[in-house]
Parts: structure tokens; sequence; C-alpha cells
């Protein structure tokens, strides 16, 4: 392992998640706001954090907001990595990797199978020789997000054993599996995973690489801490933290001082964040 792959953040915080058996939130945010309440939960709760940033949050902000929370995750009194989630474009990932980021999703899965494993390489040695970690997703998970491809019309793959270690030759630290999980918002059977299909995806990666949950809007506790306790590591969430928030800004907008209304929805982030960072097993660990 090289060195710097000891001391960066974000790998430290998923082997040790993975050590204790515990998962960690890795929470989307939009703005200034979402940040402070997600690193004001962190250390409330005790626990490890990931921020993790969306594409458009690159352009839109020009590196500002990134810049900021990276600084923000540093001062904080609890280990706290950024994140960039779903980097689809080639030139995208070339601007992250000047950017203060901990680790970036090489996400190809876009392409074709060898396209993607031929560019996930590449951009893995890149992103590794400015000693930023890397995700990528074997398979193909369904759905889009905000500022994500949207793969609606693109066939999905369950992740197999096989592309595991095809992944793994990479050089990539985290897989996000495709085992029945969705992007965005499932339908009104709810979320359907296959963990047969996940136990043979974890045992093939047998500790080689941390495994990261994708997809996880509309879950229930019991349904999170299966996957934890079936060998997840990272759980990427977005309205499982924000929706508090939002249901606030367009119930309150209007009806108090605009100061008041920031302060309440920090607030907001801060208490969804924490319940989830119990249930993830992650609170108290720092």
């Amino acid at each position: 392992m090289a060195d710097w792959k000891t001391t960066n953040t974000h790998l430290r915080i998923l082997r040790d998640a993975e050590g204790g058996r515990y998962g960690v939130i890795a929470a989307i945010a939009y703005n200034i706001e979402q940040v402070h309440g997600l690193i004001k939960a962190a250390s409330t709760a005790r626990s490890p954090l990931i921020i993790q940033f969306f594409p458009w949050a690159i352009d839109v902000f020009d590196g500002l907001l990134i810049r900021a929370a990276a600084a923000a995750a540093k001062n904080a009194d609890v280990p706290i990595s950024i994140h960039l989630d779903h980097a689809q474009s080639e030139d995208l990932i070339r601007r992250a990797a000047d950017l203060p980021f901990d680790s970036i999703m090489v996400d190809m899965s876009h392409n074709e199978k060898e396209e993607n494993l031929r560019k996930t390489a590449h951009w893995v040695q890149h992103c590794n020789e400015r000693q930023i970690a890397t995700e990528a997703e074997p398979g193909r998970i369904e759905g889009g997000e905000d500022g994500v491809m949207d793969t609606a019309g693109l066939e999905a793959c369950m992740t197999t054993p096989e592309e595991v270690d095809e992944f793994i030759a990479t050089g990539v630290d985290a897989l996000a599996p495709a085992f029945g999980n969705v992007h965005g918002e499932y339908g009104p059977q709810g979320p359907r995973l296959d963990f047969g299909s996940f136990q043979n995806i974890r045992s093939s990666a047998n500790g080689r690489v941390r495994l990261v949950l994708h997809g996880t809007n509309g879950f229930e506790p019991e349904l999170m801490k299966q996957c934890i306790a079936a060998g997840v590591s990272k759980i990427n969430v977005n309205r499982l933290v924000l929706d508090d928030y939002y249901e606030h800004l367009y119930t309150s907008a209007g009806k108090m001082p605009h100061t008041k209304l920031i302060e309440e929805g920090i607030d907001k982030v801060v208490q969804l964040t924490v319940k989830w960072m119990e249930i993830c097993g992650s609170a108290g660990k720092v």
C-alpha cells in the first residue's frame, strides 16, 4: 500500500468502519448550511463523517463550496473526509483532482464494461498521483440523481464476482456494487435488495476494497442495519438526512426572518443526521 493511503482520511475512516462493523454516513451537501449541519452532527454524535458533492457543485460554485467544506473538515474535532460522488465527465475529474478532495468516485459505468475498466484505471492513477482515493461502480445501478446521468435507458447489470476482481485490478479503493439498489426513488414496492448476490460480491472482494451502498432514499432503519451487517462500510445518503431541512424550508420561508430560517434549517440537518449515525452504529466511535 502506498504510504499516503495509510494516512488518507477517507481510507482511514472506511478501514475503521469495516474493522468495527459499523457504517459511515456519506451525505450529499448542496449548500453551506448543510455542510455546517453535517459537521455539527458528526461532532455531536462523536462520529466520523463523509461529506459528498455531486459534480454540479464544482461548476456552480467554481470550487468554492468544496474548499469551504474541506477547510471546515480539517478544523473539525472528528474525522471528516470530502468526497466527489459520480464524477462521470473526464474533464470534470481532471478539475476535481486539483480541488481538496480526499476521494473521488470515478464513475464510468455509463460505458460498456471494457471501456469502463480502461477509463477507470486511467483516472484512478491520475487521482492516486495526487494522493486522492477512488471509488468505482462495477455493474450498473439504475436511475439518476441531481446532476448525475440517468441510466434508465441502459440495462441495469448486477455486479458479478468476476467484475469485482476486474475493478480491483484498476487500483480502486472502494466499490459500489449493484445488487438491486437504485439511484433516486424506488417504486411503490420499495427496495428489493439481493443479499445473496451481495455476499458473493463481498466474498470476492475479500477485504481488498471497501464496499459502498448507493441508493438509500426511503430506507427503513432495519434495512440499513441489514446492509451494514452484510458488510457495507460507506453509506451514501441524500434525502435520509435532508428531508426535514427541506420540509422546514418549504413551510417556513417568508414566515420568519431569513437568519432564523437558516439557523433552524441547520438544526434540522443536525438532528436527522445524528439519528442516522446512531442507526448506522458510527455514533460514539471517535
